[in-house]
């Protein structure tokens, strides 16, 4: 099993203290969360993309170039890059730019985002978002793929022989498909043999878990093999110590000052209560036993191979933070990856196969494969 440090850069003030740091210091403190990731032995670090309040991680692709520049290792993930959002051209040259400054360290994890202000800022409706998404990715791998494209998008202007430099360091660039709640984005990522990346977080179990049987029913009608399937989970919150009752008590006034963030947001909680929690949500607070139990429970439905914990302390001082993250690499992390395979296929660089899953299967071409057609995900 491999294990991501992802952060969405919220910036709010801290649940606990309610001291908000300034835009600059919450930058550097990413920065440092990336490097902390690598000097423990985390696989990737990831970084989110939104482009409303409180978040500030409108540019991925900068914060991961920074983060590139100071670390060697560590793959560098987006999380997600919300392709429905952005022209996917201009996202290609980003990435593709990102890719050789990383040395070919860079994974996608791409999504239709979420969020009424960010749609009303670039103008995307509840209607077309899916169809933009499935557009713009289609449009994405062409580029990739070829020297040349040619395409009449719905979306953006026409491209006649176009060339997009530079190329990507990888050939291609893996690609993940974030999902969170719909059919379009599972259905989107099995026609096209992609890996799928179970958001997993706001809520309990059961629908991550019917997205993921979704997508290995789709896999397989799409003609894959089923042993080339590769699913991440994220997490909703992560804090280990040595006891389960040093856990719960250090995270009490965590939960309890989100709670209280979201009250004034006007949110209504999933999860009422710290016990509720503990034991529906996705969470993984307690002793090292019991994060391990609590990742095979998520196993025995997911089967995934990849697992994300949050990269920011969010209430938690320095100091719990890194020593969560110590405890989790010295007496969690050995056990799952004992346990849990790793993803079909070496972690680092993709070949010129990619990911390595089979092309679309045959008589599905007129599907899945031209840019332009009204496609639903």
């Amino acid at each position: 099993m491999r294990f991501l440090l992802i952060t969405l850069i919220v910036h709010a003030p801290d649940p606990v203290t309610g001291v908000q740091k300034s835009t600059s210091d919450r930058f550097r403190e990413v920065l440092d969360n990336a490097v902390l990731a690598e000097e423990l032995g985390f696989d990737g670090f990831g970084v989110g993309e939104r482009h409303e309040r409180p978040f500030i991680s409108s540019s991925p692709p900068v914060v991961l170039s920074h983060v590139a520049a100071i670390t060697s290792k560590i793959r560098l993930f987006t999380a997600v890059t919300t392709l429905s959002l952005l022209d996917p051209v201009r996202a290609y040259e980003d990435y593709a730019t990102l890719d050789h400054l990383s040395q070919g360290r860079l994974e996608l994890i791409i999504g239709k985002g979420n969020g009424a202000a960010q749609r009303e800022l670039f103008h995307v409706t509840p209607e077309d978002q899916w169809d933009r998404n499935a557009e713009s990715y289609e449009l994405f791998r062409q580029i990739w793929r070829n020297p040349k494209v040619s395409a009449e998008p719905r979306y953006r202007p026409s491209l006649a022989d176009a060339e997009v430099w530079p190329r990507p360091l990888q050939q291609p660039i893996r690609v993940w498909h974030g999902s969170a709640t719909s059919k379009e984005s599972v259905d989107l990522a099995a026609r096209y043999g992609d890996p799928l990346f179970s958001a997993n977080v706001t809520n309990p179990i059961d629908p991550y878990a019917a997205l993921v049987r979704y997508y290995r029913e789709r896999w397989e009608y799409y003609g894959h093999d089923p042993a080339r399937i590769a699913v991440g989970a994220g997490s909703a919150g992560y804090y280990a110590a040595k006891t389960s009752q040093q856990a719960v008590e250090a995270y009490r006034p965590v939960f309890a000052g989100f709670l209280a963030f979201q009250q004034r947001l006007g949110m209504q909680p999933v999860f009422p209560t710290l016990e509720d929690y503990l034991e529906r949500s996705s969470a993984l607070i307690g002793s090292p036993q019991q994060v391990i139990d609590k990742v095979h429970r998520y196993h025995e439905q997911f089967g995934h191979s990849v697992l994300h914990l949050h990269a920011d302390a969010g209430g938690l001082t320095d100091d719990q933070h890194r020593e969560s993250l110590e405890l989790f690499q010295s007496d969690i992390a050995p056990a799952l990856r004992r346990d849990i395979p790793d993803p079909p296929w070496q972690w680092g660089p993709s070949g010129l196969d990619g990911n390595g899953a089979k092309p679309p299967a045959a008589g599905r071409e007129s599907e899945i494969s031209a840019v332009g057609l009204s496609s639903t995900g």
